[in-house]
């Protein structure tokens, strides 16, 4: 049913002259997603009050809730068309009044991490895009009939979900910044091993991949109050400075069953890493910082290796986030592993000697859909000189694209080796004490790879084509003797 609903919005959305991309229906869909999703909690957590005897107040104000504007209904649960606003009033009532109330959460408390205050970060950060309120009033209609209500219904929501950002990451344009695959995640958090009770942060979170398939990983149906408390309010920490992304993330987390995530709407890069105290740093990093980008000199005054970079910026950042005997798990350009100028020199030469980085993953072409260029991710503990590295190549066999993206069946000999860091044909170790000092250049530099057979020489290529064109002929007469 949830996919027929999902179907059923995009079919709407493309025929809304205000909606233009998988960016916008992305957008749209998590606002009217998280309205509805707000509503149902509202209904639940009212009615676990009166099974204990308390009162409960809602958050929202009667005229803004769900039942009232968008889906009302009949004393006997169908529709009421006629309380239902549609066309231009709809549209005015929701850009007029219900966009400007929900703003007004952000003022009334304090606390980044209640849900009050998102409510109001969430609607001071994106709009309505619909132009049209038939077509509004048609996705209400088919938001409406999706249920929050169980961990199941949760579950199939997520995974539609997961997959529209997927899509959104494919259509270009920015979009692609807000999705890592899955099957590399899963892979990363495998060999990190997250435990209840440690804390795991992103400081570049986006849609909240890593803290999404962190949940998944440590969720189980076994697990006592306390430990379910501890995943839901204390564990999963990120930080996203883009509005879209930062209502992904939220939106992302509560439908894989967090239900007030942890995420704040911020510059990451503004704080001056000197200033983290042992309060703010956690047990665990999982992070794909964005590359490239550049930040302001003012922004790049609070790290001591000044960069252009904005992966090299948020490097230092996580170094420093980690609690010693922390670990870390980083996706950065491969180019960070063997550039000459100060900052890579520097940065590099700093991993080393303040954490040991125990194995480098070097990612194939294609890992990264329209991303253009090749990575690998770092995997390191704080508080520890590196002595020796383990790497692999991970090579699938194929060309990777958007028909034949990566799988966690491509990782499953990186998990199985990494674990005691055996060496193969795609995997081997490097000493530090053998790393160039003037340089700690880490290429990726495979001694064990098969080696490749010898390129014929012109001479050699002539001289078989030669061949085969004679070969050729002498057929040709014995086909024209049978005629």
């Amino acid at each position: 049913m949830f996919e027929n609903a999902f179907n059923n919005m995009d079919r709407v959305m493309r025929n809304d002259e205000g909606l233009a991309s998988e960016l916008d229906y992305a957008e749209q869909t998590s606002w009217l997603l998280f309205l509805k999703y707000l509503d149902d909690m509202e209904h639940e957590w009212a009615d676990e009050a009166t099974l204990e005897g308390r009162d409960y107040t809602p958050i929202l104000d009667e005229p803004y809730r769900w039942q009232s504007w968008a889906a009302p209904k009949k004393k006997d649960g169908t529709p009421d068309l006629n309380a239902a606003r549609t066309g231009a009033d709809l549209i005015e009532f929701v850009n007029g009044k219900l966009f400007p109330y929900l703003k007004t959460f952000r003022e009334t408390t304090d606390d980044p991490d209640s849900l009050d205050y998102k409510i109001g970060e969430i609607f001071s950060e994106i709009a309505n895009r619909f132009r049209s309120g038939y077509s509004l009033r048609d996705a209400l209609e088919i938001i409406d009939q999706l249920s929050f209500g169980s961990q199941e219904a949760k579950h199939e929501l997520s995974d539609l979900y997961e997959t529209r950002i997927k899509r959104m990451g494919n259509a270009g344009r920015n979009g692609g910044e807000y999705y890592t695959p899955r099957p590399l995640i899963r892979a990363m958090i495998q060999v990190v091993k997250p435990q209840i009770g440690e804390t795991i942060y992103d400081g570049a979170c986006g849609s909240a991949g890593f803290l999404c398939e962190a949940w998944d990983y440590l969720r189980r149906d076994n697990l006592s109050a306390a430990e379910w408390d501890t995943l839901q309010r204390k564990t999963f920490h990120g930080q996203e400075k883009k509005s879209l992304a930062y209502v992904l993330g939220v939106m992302n987390l509560i439908l894989h069953g967090v239900d007030a995530p942890n995420i704040r709407h911020t510059n990451t890069l503004a704080d001056n890493v000197m200033d983290i105290q042992q309060k703010d740093r956690h047990d665990i990093v999982l992070a794909n910082p964005p590359f490239g980008g550049g930040e302001r000199k003012e922004v790049q005054q609070n790290f001591p290796i000044k960069s252009g970079e904005t992966a090299y910026l948020f490097l230092q950042h996580f170094m420093r986030k980690l609690k010693a005997g922390g670990r870390g798990a980083i996706v950065i350009k491969n180019t960070f592993l063997s550039n000459t100028d100060n900052a890579s020199v520097a940065l590099r030469k700093e991993l080393l000697e303040s954490c040991n980085l125990h194995t480098v993953l070097d990612c194939p072409s294609g890992t990264f859909q329209g991303a253009g260029v090749k990575t690998v991710v770092l995997f390191f503990e704080k508080g520890s000189k590196t002595h020796k590295t383990w790497y692999y190549q991970l090579d699938p066999g194929r060309s990777m694209g958007k028909t034949n993206p990566l799988n966690d069946e491509d990782l499953a000999e990186f998990v199985a080796l990494q674990v005691d860091k055996a060496d193969s044909d795609k995997s081997w170790t490097v000493a530090v004490k053998d790393v160039d000092k003037a340089t700690w250049d880490l290429s990726v530099k495979n001694p064990n790879a098969p080696e490749a057979e010898a390129l014929r020489s012109p001479e050699q290529i002539i001289a078989d084509m030669l061949a085969r064109d004679e070969e050729t002929a002498r057929i040709l007469e014995e086909i024209r003797g049978m005629l």
